[in-house]
Parts: C-alpha cells; structure tokens; sequence
C-alpha cells in the first residue's frame, strides 16, 4: 500500500532563491559609492587645479620666497647755520600678514591680539581685510600705529609663535624746532590709499611715510632716498627661514635751509608780542640779493611733531576748526587787501608813464569828491585819512596820501588830471607778482587777485567805476595779496627791478657734508620800471621812516626805508567805520638795500602794530645778538 502523502506538507515544490541575486545588488550600491566619491575628487581636483590653480601657485611660491622693503633713511634738515631741524627715530607698529593667518583659526589670533593692544576684534579683522585687498595677501597690514615699548616687548615675544603676527619698526620724524617751524618743515605722515595709487609707479610701497605739507613735502623725493630690500625664504607659516639677497637702501640727501633759527624766534617772539588778540598773523624776512628767506612766521601755530603718531580725532578736529586756522601758513596761502603797501606800486607806475613826476603836488583837503558816471546830480566823497595839504611824491608816499594816489590811480576828470587807470594799475600789479604765484618752495600758494573791469564783469556781474579805481589805487575794494608777495614785491624795488623767486631751501649736501646740489638764485623777470623812478620809489618810502606814517620802524645806527598799511576789511561797524588789517613793508640799508622785511597782523594797524614789529626785527638782525654772531667781511 502507498503511503499517503503528509496533510502539512506543500503540495508545490518550495522556489528555491538564486545566490548570486543579493551580491549583485550590494556590489552595484558599491560600485555607485565609488563613482560618487571619485566625482566629488574629481570636482575637488578641478577645483584646486583649474579654478584655484593660480591662487595656490602663487601662494606655493609666495611661501617659499618673499621681497621684503628695506625703508631708506630719510635726509636730515638744518638751518643755514648748521643746527639741525630734524630727528629720525623710530615707532613700533602692530601688523598681521593676512595670507600666513591660518584659515580657520585667525579669529583666536585677533582675540589675542585684541586684549594686548586694546582694540576691537571687529576693526582688526576689518583692517586686515582692508590691507589684503589694498596690497596683496603677503604684506604687513597695519593694525596699530605708534605701541609703546612695553607693548612691543609683549609682542616680540609672541611673533614666533603667532602665525601672521609682525611688529614693524618704522621711520618716526621729530622736529626739534616743534611749533616755531611747523608751517615751514610741515611732516611726514603715511601715504594713503590715494596717494599710492598715484606714486606706486615711482618706487612707493603701501607701507611708506611720505611728507604731506611744508619743505617735506617739496622735496621728498631728495629727501626720503630710496628703498631696499632683501628676498628672503620663509617656511609654510610665513616665518623667515634665509637671505637669499639684498639690496642696500639709498638713504635721502641732507637739506640745508635758508632760515637762521635764531632770527626766526626773534620774529615769532616779536609777532606773537604785537598781534594780540588778532587770529592770524604773519612776518617774513628776505635777503634782497638772493631770495632767500632768512625767516618766515605764521601765526598761531602748531607743533607738527603731533602728526608724527597717530593723532586723535578729537585733536585734528581742535586744529582744522580754530577761527584762527593754524594748519596754514598765512604767509604764502592767505590773501589780504594790501592797503596802502600797493601805493608803493602804483607809484613807480605811475612815474614811469609819466603819470607824475617827484615834483607833481596835488592838495589833499582830506577828501576827493567825484560826480557819479550815470547821475550827475550824485556826488561821490573819497576820504583822505586827514587833510595833509599840498604834498609832492615823496610827501605823498611818505604820508601815505589816498587822495595823492586817487590822483595817480583814477585822476580827477574835471582837473583834467589823467590817472593811470585800472587797465594800467593791474598791469603794474601783476608785473611786481600779484596775481600769481611767487613760486615759493611750499606747496599751498594762494595767486591772490588783481581785478580789472573785465574780472568783475565776469565775476559779480558789475560794470567797473571810477570808484572801484580809487580803491584799487590804495589798496582796497577787490584787490588782494599774500605777505610774501608784497615781500617780493618791495624787494624788487629795494633791489634795482629784480623779481626772486623767494626760497627756503639752499643746498643739499650727503652724510658726510658734501656739497651735492646748490639751489641757485632765480630772476622770475625784471620788472618795468626805469631804475630812476624805483630810486624815487625808495627815497620817499626812507621819508616815511624818517618824518612820515611809518616812524615807528626807525631803529639805531641803520637806515630802514619802509611803507605801510591799514586795510579795511568785513560788515560796516556801528560807528560807520571797519576792522582793519597792520601792514609794513620795507627794507634796509637805504644806501645798499640787503634785507626785506614784511609783517602782517590781522585785526591791527600799520603805523602802532606792523611798523614796531618791523623795527625790532630789524633792530635784532642788524644790532643785536644776531648781529654778533655774522662773520666779518675781511680784513
């Protein structure tokens, strides 16, 4: 009998399953995982290789060698006697070196550097991002200026093992003079971002001082040399492992001046005594041969050796908003009515067209009245600063008559009296060097202005008058002139006609006091004017001194010969009268003119303010210490 089959068991055979089914399924997830892998490498090798090739190529080589600045010493400055101006010393910078910053890590390195130089971590990093972008990735970007000494022996200590962190030495100015020479040295400072953009191409680095006003300015490309460096190679974090070779820097020349450093404090002591309350002031001193200035001061002042760290906001906002202005020179860069200084001018103008004669009179009963051009029936009064009676040229000039140069100037049309007229006037005015820079060795030089009828047509829109003559004759209305070039300009009379280029610097000379380059004197031209009548000129300008307005500027044992001047200026006060500014000019010997002198003081008068000023200036330069110290002229 069969046996029957079992009631559990499967009718149906059991599908069996294939082996080799699960492997291929794990082995295409794997081969997947692979190919995955090799393509997120193959973008990261196409990322390193083609897109960031360059940038790490550059940075490879950058690691292995750097050019490192080696800065130049800059030239010293001293006066004519040999006292020096200036000093090099050094200040100790904070830097960081953006591309040896590790990646992720800089911010530990700013949080240091924060607590020990006190300073936000936010404005290093902003800093360091600035210097990169400005200069590359692999030179200094200056985080602080100026660490004390304390602070930079923390920071030497720290360098070696601080990725990117570098304390610089740099090149510091110290002007020994301080204030009494600021506006003639000015300082050096750092060049900023536009200044390098302007200069990279001639051997300036983002890192470089570089003289921002004052002769520092002038000459700094004698004075600041030329930089060196040295290649030298370094390990991944930046750190200097060898020279590989260097170039010695060439220092900058030796500059010696014009100025006498004791005249120029005997001017700044007498000027700051006579100027008062006034908020500006300014004095120079001239030699009328060669046009070099002895002295020159402008007041008020301020030490430049403020410039020479960084300086506070609060600092630089005290300097640039003082009414009185002190960050400029009021010499060359401020220009003022001259007054009646110009009739000095007008007067040898006048002499050579014949306009008058040293024995021309004209009668001031104190005033000229003038009928009005377009109503008759309107009559001008131009006053005489007091009724001086009949006065020939050299009266005229030595009273300081208006009405004798209303004459002269504008003439007096119903007298039949022909003046030289504003065409002429200006002419005159622009051939002694108003209107035009002097060419002074100092950046900043105002032209100042001479007027004439087309200038006013263009500028205010006015016809020119016979008025607008008579004030321009004397020195007012639209006229106006820097003290040095009221300096020039009487120095040209004190001379025989030659106009100089007035210039502080003299010679330069190397480290060892040889002479490389002298600064030569320069005859900007003569001016038009037959030397009979700048005689004439001169004599009633000795007048002034000797029985005139300008008495006050008589000193012992020298003859000076001088002009000077009150200009009106500003709103008309309540008793109808102006604010005025002191003028002298003048120059001495008479007989054998060697120096000029100009002194202005705001808010002041010629005859009690300027014209004093001027005596004891010249009474120091010709019979006080001064005067010991100028070597004899031989046997």
């Amino acid at each position: 009998m069969l046996d029957e089959p079992r009631r559990w068991s499967n009718l149906d055979p059991k599908r069996r399953r294939d082996p080799g089914a699960a492997g291929k399924a794990k082995f295409a997830l794997l081969r997947a995982v692979i190919l995955l892998m090799f393509g997120v490498l193959v973008v990261q090798l196409v990322h390193l290789q083609v897109i960031k090739g360059d940038s790490y190529q550059e940075r490879a080589e950058i690691n292995a060698l750097r050019e490192i600045v080696v800065p130049s010493s800059r030239g010293l400055i001293y006066d004519r006697n040999g006292e020096p101006l200036v000093q090099n010393s050094a200040q100790f910078s904070v830097a960081l070196i953006p591309g040896d910053l590790p990646e992720d890590g800089e911010r530990s390195i700013y949080r240091l550097l924060a607590g020990i130089i006190k300073m936000p971590e936010a404005e290093i990093d902003a800093l360091v991002k600035k210097g990169s972008k400005r200069q590359g990735d692999y030179s200094p970007a200056v985080i602080k200026k100026g660490v004390d000494r304390e602070t930079a022996l923390v920071l030497t200590e720290l360098e070696p093992s601080v990725p990117g962190l570098r304390l610089l030495i740099e090149p510091s100015r110290r002007y020994l003079s301080g204030a009494l020479l600021s506006h003639v040295l000015g300082y050096v400072g750092a060049i900023s971002a536009e200044e390098f953009e302007a200069l990279k191409g001639a051997g300036y680095f983002p890192q470089d001082f570089i003289g921002k006003t004052g002769i520092e300015s002038t000459y700094e490309t004698i004075l600041r040399g030329q930089s060196g460096s040295r290649l030298i190679e370094v390990d991944g974090s930046g750190r200097e492992l060898r020279v590989v070779s260097e170039r010695r820097p060439l220092d900058g020349a030796n500059l010696i001046l014009s100025i006498d450093l004791e005249l120029q404090k005997k001017v700044a002591e007498t000027l700051a005594a006579y100027a008062g309350t006034s908020d500006n002031a300014a004095a120079a001193v001239m030699d009328v041969k060669t046009g070099e200035l002895l002295a020159m001061v402008s007041l008020p002042t301020y030490d430049n050796n403020v410039f020479s760290s960084p300086i506070s906001e609060a600092d630089l906002a005290a300097l640039t908003k003082s009414p009185g202005k002190p960050l400029v020179n009021h010499a060359v860069a401020e220009r003022y009515p001259p007054g009646s200084t110009f009739k000095t001018i007008v007067g040898a103008g006048a002499l050579q067209e014949k306009i008058a004669f040293p024995w021309t009179t004209i009668t001031s009963r104190g005033y000229i009245t003038v009928e009005n051009e377009f109503d008759p029936n309107k009559i001008f009064v131009y006053p005489d600063w007091d009724a001086l009676g009949a006065l020939d040229f050299y009266g005229g000039l030595a009273m300081s008559s208006n009405v004798y140069f209303y004459y002269l100037s504008g003439g007096k049309p119903d007298e039949r009296f022909v003046g030289l007229g504003e065409d002429r006037v200006a002419s005159y005015a622009r051939a002694f060097g108003l209107g035009e820079p002097t060419g002074v060795d100092l950046p900043g030089e105002s032209m100042g202005t001479v007027p004439d009828a087309g200038w006013k047509e263009e500028l205010i829109g006015e016809p020119w008058t016979l008025g607008d003559t008579y004030n321009f004759g004397i020195g007012q209305g639209y006229v106006a002139a820097t003290p040095l070039q009221m300096l020039t300009g009487i120095a040209a009379i004190a001379n025989g006609g030659e106009l100089l280029t007035p210039h502080l610097g003299m010679e330069f000379r190397d480290s060892h006091g040889n002479l490389l380059q002298a600064i030569e004197k320069d005859v900007r031209r003569r001016v038009p004017v037959d030397k009979q009548h700048l005689e004439t000129v001169q004599a009633g300008m000795r007048q002034s001194v000797t029985r005139g307005v300008a008495r006050n500027a008589a000193i012992a044992g020298v003859e000076v010969a001088g002009k000077t001047g009150t200009a009106e200026f500003g709103p008309t006060l309540a008793d109808g009268k102006h604010e005025t500014h002191g003028w002298f000019v003048g120059f001495a010997p008479y007989d054998d003119p060697e120096i000029a002198v100009v002194v202005f003081v705001q808010r002041g008068s010629g005859g009690n303010d300027a014209s004093p000023a001027a005596a004891d200036i010249l009474d120091y330069y010709f019979n006080g210490s001064r005067a010991a110290q100028k070597p004899e002229d031989g046997p």
